[in-house]
């Protein structure tokens, strides 16, 4: 088969490996995946009866514009009805965006530590890629404005950072917008909302009045614990939708899906206690690096970028062997670090007493 020559150097997106695999490799009975960002508390109970419901019409085609999903959206957001497009996750938006917007002869702009389906996406449809140096796990607004020029059609904010947890302050986030052309889409990728509580994370939405070229997007598979359904959206004005509208999938979101969405957003007071909960766990890993004098980024999301000034694989797979999946920095570029995603409070301090005991093995100190 002769595959496309400027596909030849893309290498296929690697998840975090999946519990099953770890336990029938390891031949292990508890394992705690904090690899993927999910939430350890599930989704609300709101969502099983939903879904419930609505298995006696499994034969039939969901909505395919999510009628229902999009009015409850825009109740919810305070927005109007065709400012929305929906994707099987956000990362199906993110390929949506390249598609419509990137090609040879564009190129696009982004940190060069963030989430790494906006450069694979937009390698595949051809676009040269522009990697800003971020600074302190952060984006550098003033070296991305200093990237952009007449080719450019799309700026990537991943806000929070995955994988650094840092976020683009309110300010930033304006004097980049306006400093740009309003024909190039700018994407805050907002994957971790629901988590945040810093005081000058910008209100994107209020945003998009002033900034017509800025989109939004987010997801259903974080906080609301609804990632085996897929199910993302995007918040933008009516002609972006329009030209993502031409690339969308038809019937890209499924029945189960976009109706657990709606039993998910109906309970706002269980995304609340999740993020009290993360945060309150977050500070559980604050100590841990104090106490042993690590490098860390302060976090918006459900996850921790821990830089261990050592090469974590072989940490990663003694922790693998303990029934602990964890994301190493080397899938970053990053050899020193791991990222972490915060559990229940007692996966937490299971990890954290075994990741302890490993820090003082003289064979670790050492390294």
């Amino acid at each position: 088969m002769k595959l496309k020559k400027h596909l030849g150097g893309i290498k296929p997106y690697n998840p975090g490996r999946p519990i099953e695999e770890v336990q029938n490799m390891y031949g292990l009975n508890d394992v705690v995946k904090l690899a993927s960002n999910e939430n350890p508390y599930g989704c609300s109970q709101n969502v099983q009866k939903a879904i419930i419901t609505e298995l006696n019409k499994l034969s039939l085609y969901p909505d395919s514009r999510a009628d229902k999903l999009r009015e409850k959206l825009a109740n919810h957001i305070g927005l109007n009805h065709d400012q929305f497009i929906f994707g099987n996750g956000t990362d199906e938006l993110i390929r949506m965006i390249c598609r419509a917007y990137l090609g040879q002869g564009t190129n696009t702009v982004m940190t060069d530590l963030t989430f790494s389906q906006y450069k694979r996406n937009a390698m595949i449809e051809g676009a040269e890629i522009r990697e800003v140096p971020h600074v302190n796990g952060r984006h550098d607004i003033k070296g991305i404005i200093d990237a952009v020029d007449q080719n450019t059609t799309v700026v990537w904010i991943c806000n929070p950072n995955n994988p650094t947890g840092e976020y683009v302050r309110e300010g930033e986030l304006i004097t980049l917008l306006g400093s740009l052309n309003k024909d190039i889409l700018v994407v805050c990728d907002e994957a971790y909302y629901e988590y945040v509580d810093a005081d000058d994370f910008p209100d994107t939405v209020s945003l998009m009045k002033q900034y017509p070229n800025l989109m939004v997007t987010r997801t259903f598979s974080k906080a609301y614990g609804l990632a085996a359904l897929r199910i993302g959206y995007g918040i933008c004005q009516k002609n972006v939708v329009n030209d993502l509208e031409v690339v969308r999938e038809t019937f890209n979101t499924s029945r189960l899906a976009q109706v657990a969405a709606i039993a998910a957003l109906e309970d706002q007071i269980f995304i609340k206690e999740c993020s009290k909960r993360n945060r309150e766990e977050l500070e559980q890993f604050y100590s841990f690096c104090w106490r042993f004098g690590l490098s860390y980024f302060p976090s918006q999301a459900n996850f921790i970028w821990i830089d261990l000034k050592r090469n974590t694989n072989d940490l990663v797979n003694r922790l693998l062997l303990k029934g602990f999946i964890i994301r190493p920095g080397s899938q970053f570029g990053c050899q020193t670090s791991m990222r972490i995603t915060i559990g229940s409070s007692t996966q937490n301090d299971d990890l954290i007493a075994y990741l302890s005991q490993l820090l003082q093995l003289p064979e670790i100190v050492e390294k």
